[in-house]
Order: C-alpha cells, then structure tokens, then sequence
C-alpha cells in the first residue's frame, strides 16, 4: 500500500471526505486528491506530521515502516531487532544484569575500541553489519553497569550512551520508533547517572532525534531549548565538545522549527549554528553528532526544503563542500536533499541521477526513507524526465514495483 493510499485509509476511518481533510490542511481539494492518488509525492516531514495529528495516526501509518527487503545485505539490520530488543530491554529494566546470570562481559578496554569501530560503520550507513555486534556490546555493559562506584564505572556508563545512541538511529531508520524510544531512555539513564554535561548534552541531542522521527516536534523544539538552557553554564570554559554540542542542539531546534513552519526561529537558531561551527574543527563529530560546517550547510539546505523554499535551497547546495564530510550517511542525505529540491523545482533529470547517487554511497540509509520512498515512485511514475530504465531499477531494488 502507498502512502497516499495510507492516507486515504486513515481519512476514511476518522470519518472525514476529502474536502474535509484538504480545508484542515490549508490545501486545495486538488491537492489532496493526487495525495492520496499518490499522483503528488509527500516530500516534506512537515507535511506528514501534520497530516498524521489531523487524522490522529501515528506517522508509521502513513509511511508503511518497518520496511523489508528481500536480500540480507539491503536488510539494513532487521534481523538483529529481535535480539537488539532484547538486549535494550534488559539495559533498561533495574535488575537486568542479574538476568544475564554468570555471563562474563569483555573488558572495557576492549569494548572502547569496538564501540569506535561500531561508530564507523553507523557513520557508513552499514547497518546490517552493524547490527550483528550491537547487541552483544550492550548485553556486555549491562554487567560493567551493574554495581555504581565500581572501577571504571562512569566509563562504562559513557559507552553504554554512545552505544545506546547507535541504537537509537539503526531503530529510528528502520522504523522500529518504539525500540528508539528505549535506546534513548537508557541515553537519559546513563547521563542522569554520571551527571557530566556532555552526557546530558548528548542524551538531549538523541531525544530530539527520537521525537524528530516520531514528528513529536513541539517536544523535540523544547527538548532542544531546554539542553541548551541546562549546558549554558558551562559554556564559559570553552570546551571543545560542549561546543560542538551546542551547536548541534541549536541543529536540532532549527529543524523541529523548519518542520513547524516557523521561518525566524529556525533560521535563528541555523545561524547560531553556523556561528560555532566556524570556530570549530572542520571534521567534528563529537558524541556522532557530525556537527561540522559541511553538515551545518547540508542542514540549512533541509531547512529551506521544509519552510517551501526550494529556490533557496537550491542555491544554498552548490555551496556545500560534500566531498569534505567522512560520513556517508551525510554524503547520502546530501543527495536525497538535493534531489528533493530538483524534483520540487521541476527538474527531474538531476533529481534521478542524484538520488542514484545516494544510492550508491548509501543504500541501508536511502532505501529505508519514507520520503525518498515517496520521491522514487513519484519519479519512477511521471514521466517527465528521459532516465526510465534508471528509475524502474532504483524502484525494484527498494521494493516499489
């Protein structure tokens, strides 16, 4: 099912025709009827979040997520769920450690060096793999944490966050928003517990992450304000990393607010970003925020798509510096924004190729995207550019033939 159909489902469960639904949208009922043929594409979280608090859904009922594939490699990590669940769940309870009976942990030592691996490979988009030793390193923490003021116990509250925070996004991409929840409720946890600033910074940035995805906006704006408030006390020192977190958070409020149509705060709070990226290092990625000039650039592209500016954006992407960023998930982003902003400025042929690109980088991370889910068929269905053949693969490949 589509998501216009999706729509068109809910619509009709709440009771409502369509001229009801578009009048509540402040669109035409011309508009809502190639919704829901899905002869327009929904290419704006902003749109579907406020189509699915109008029709009182949450927004995996209009996007159809969890998505699977038929081969394990584009799986993304579905298989490990079930088993990452599980460990969460154990990560969470008060007594989970006493589950696990005699299980004998790995040494923190080297737990520290698999966590940095495992953050390349989420920073890779490579999730299936990924997903294979996440578990494993949580179920391992879960006993490292076990006894406060044991002997490196705060280090292992540090790590039990970062690995929590890979959790957080591999659930949040497939589509699994309730097992993200959890992830970040054990983030909390660990920064309650150890109380340092870049914890709670950090914990705070994946919480609006959560709600971003679950298009609880209001809640990721004022969870971003409030770590800005809670950290402001801090910021005299000029700590690097508190720095970039900052600057990441004020990210995320640009966001939540862009999704809100609130033009002045989310351009705001870009500019306060943009501000402190300058004064830091060209590459950052502290606590996996990739807070950086170029990341900062391909977000204010985002932020202009959101707030109906695709001119604006369009103008903005010739001057992100792509080839600059490590991170193929943000190499990837890059290029499903850019060929969002060239199917909504009407040129299809560079919306195609760019998304062939994504697609290249990126697999696990595009082709588990309602949005760019929604731009493929758009694409593949209208007609008006000359690569066909290109577009029916692309479509095949992500499981919309």
């Amino acid at each position: 099912m589509t998501t216009g159909r999706r729509v068109a489902r809910a619509r009709r469960r709440k009771g409502w025709d369509q001229t009801t639904l578009a009048r509540q949208m402040g669109r035409s009922v011309s508009w809502m009827t190639k919704v829901e043929n899905d002869r327009l594409p929904l290419d704006r979280a902003s749109v579907l979040a406020k189509l699915a608090e109008l029709l009182a859904v949450e927004v995996p009922e209009l996007t159809g997520q969890p998505y699977r594939h038929e081969t394990a490699d584009l799986d993304s990590g579905h298989a490990a769920i079930p088993e990452l669940r599980l460990a969460l769940q154990r990560a969470t309870m008060p007594e989970g450690a006493a589950l696990l009976g005699d299980h004998a942990p790995r040494p923190l030592a080297e737990l520290k060096r698999q966590i940095s691996d495992a953050e390349a490979l989420r920073q890779d988009a490579a999730f299936s793999t990924l997903g294979g030793i996440l578990p494993q390193i949580i179920t391992d923490l879960v006993v490292h944490t076990r006894d406060r003021g044991s002997s490196g116990w705060d280090g292992a509250e540090a790590l039990m966050l970062r690995a929590c925070h890979m959790a957080r996004v591999t659930s949040n991409l497939l589509g699994h928003h309730d097992l993200g929840w959890t992830a970040v409720q054990r983030e909390l946890i660990a920064a309650d517990r150890v109380g340092a600033p870049e914890l709670v910074a950090a914990s705070a940035w994946d919480l609006c992450g959560v709600w971003l995805h679950e298009a609880s906006l209001e809640g990721a704006r004022n969870a971003a304000l409030a770590a800005l408030d809670e950290i402001d006390e801090h910021m005299s020192s000029g700590d690097p990393v508190l720095q970039a977190l900052w600057g990441a958070l004020h990210l995320r409020a640009a966001v939540a607010n862009s999704r809100l149509l609130n033009r002045g705060e989310a351009e705001g709070h870009l500019d306060q970003a943009e501000r402190a990226a300058t004064r830091l290092p060209p590459h950052g990625n502290v606590f996996q925020t990739q807070f950086n000039t170029v990341n900062t650039r391909i977000h204010a592209v985002e932020i202009n798509l959101e707030l109906g500016r695709p001119r604006d954006a369009m103008a903005m992407i010739e001057q992100v510096s792509v080839a600059d960023i490590v991170s193929r998930e943000r190499q990837a982003h890059y290029w499903t924004c850019r060929a969002a902003g060239m199917a909504m400025n009407r040129k299809d042929d560079k919306a195609v190729e760019a998304l062939l690109i994504a697609d290249r980088i990126a697999p696990q991370h595009v082709r588990n995207r309602p949005l760019v889910r929604n731009l493929v068929r758009d694409l593949r269905c209208n007609g008006r550019h000359s690569k066909g053949r290109e577009m029916r693969a692309l479509a095949t490949r992500m499981g919309l033939d």
